[in-house]
C-alpha cells in the first residue's frame, strides 16, 4: 500500500448480538426482531483520501466482492448523492473481521465510511440522518453509526443505548459462511418469540432464534459451541457463523483460546459501551 503510513485510519468495529429474538414480520415482511448488541474494541480499519474528482475508488481488492457491490463504495456514492457533494474519495480497507461471520464487518464498514465522509466532505449530516441512510444499506449500519451498545428492536433501527459492564468475548469464526438471506427464508426459523421489557433482561433467559437452524446445517458451528460450552457461557452470533464465549477477564479467554481446534479463527475483544468509531470522531470534533 503507497503512502500507508500517512494514512489516517478510522476504526470499525465489529459487534456481538447477545441474543437475537424473532418477534415476528412487519407489513412488508422484514422480520422484526430483539437484540442486544454490544460493542467490542476489535475491527477493520479505513482510510479515506478526498479528492475533487467526484470519483469513489475502493484502494483495497476484496475476493469475490465486486467493489460496485461493496457496501464501502455504496455508503461513500449514498452520502454523494443525498448531499451532493462534488468530492469524491479514494479508500484503503485493512480487513481484520471475517467475512460471513455475523459480527457485523460489512455494516461497520458502511457505517465508517458514512461517518468519516460526512466529517471529512464537511457535508455535517445529523447523527439521525445518517443512521437513515445507513438503514437503507442494511439493518445493523444504524447501531454502528450511533456507536453505542444498545437494545435493539423493531428491525434494527430503534435503538436504545444501555451500559454493560466490562466483559471479554472470545469469538471465534468455524471458517464456514453462513448466508443471512438463507436464515431467514428458512421455514423452521422461530418467528414468534414472546417480546421483552430491557429491565426484565438477563442471558441466562434468552437465546438465539438462529442458532438451532444453523447448528444443524453446519456442524462445525455446533461442534465448536459445545466445545465452547464446557467453559463459559456461550451462543452463536446473529445469523453466524461466529460464536462467542463470555468472561470476566482477558486471561480467562486466553486460556479458553489455546483449546481450540486449528481449523477455526478466533480473537479476544473487550466490550465496550462507546464505539472505537465514535471515540475517534469525538477527538477529531474536539
Amino acid at each position: 500500500m503507497s503512502n500507508e503510513t500517512q494514512l489516517e485510519w478510522w476504526p470499525s468495529p465489529a459487534k456481538l448480538n447477545l441474543f437475537l429474538h424473532i418477534t415476528g414480520r412487519n407489513p412488508q415482511g422484514y422480520h422484526l426482531l430483539q437484540s442486544l448488541f454490544q460493542m467490542v474494541d476489535v475491527g477493520d480499519r479505513l482510510a479515506f483520501k478526498v479528492n475533487q474528482s467526484g470519483i469513489i475508488n475502493l484502494q483495497t481488492v476484496l475476493q469475490d466482492v465486486p467493489a460496485e457491490q461493496n457496501l464501502i463504495v455504496k455508503a461513500a456514492k449514498l452520502l454523494q448523492h443525498y448531499t451532493k457533494t462534488s468530492a469524491g474519495c479514494d479508500i484503503w480497507l485493512d480487513k481484520v473481521l471475517p467475512m460471513g461471520g455475523g459480527i457485523g464487518g460489512g455494516s461497520s464498514n458502511a457505517a465508517t465510511t458514512l461517518v468519516a465522509l460526512n466529517y471529512l466532505w464537511n457535508t455535517n449530516l445529523p447523527s439521525h440522518v445518517l443512521s437513515e441512510l445507513g438503514l437503507q444499506l442494511g439493518a445493523d449500519v444504524p447501531i454502528f453509526i450511533q456507536g453505542k451498545t444498545a437494545f435493539a428492536e423493531g428491525v434494527g433501527e430503534i435503538i436504545s443505548p444501555v451500559e454493560l459492564k466490562t466483559q471479554y468475548y472470545l469469538i471465534v469464526f468455524p471458517n464456514c459462511h453462513v448466508s443471512t438471506a438463507e436464515v431467514f427464508a428458512a421455514a423452521d426459523l422461530p418467528r414468534n418469540t414472546p417480546k421483552i421489557a430491557w429491565s426484565d433482561y438477563s442471558f441466562e433467559q434468552t437465546h438465539n432464534d438462529c442458532q438451532k437452524l444453523v447448528s444443524q446445517r453446519y456442524p462445525k458451528v455446533a461442534n465448536l459451541l459445545a466445545h465452547l460450552l464446557e467453559y463459559a457461557p456461550s451462543r452463536m452470533t446473529g445469523t453466524g457463523a461466529c460464536l462467542f464465549a463470555i468472561f470476566d477477564t482477558n486471561n480467562q479467554a486466553q486460556q479458553v483460546k489455546d483449546t481450540l481446534p486449528e481449523d477455526c479463527q478466533a480473537f479476544i475483544a473487550k466490550g465496550v459501551n462507546n464505539s472505537p468509531l465514535c471515540d475517534h470522531l469525538a477527538k477529531k470534533s474536539g
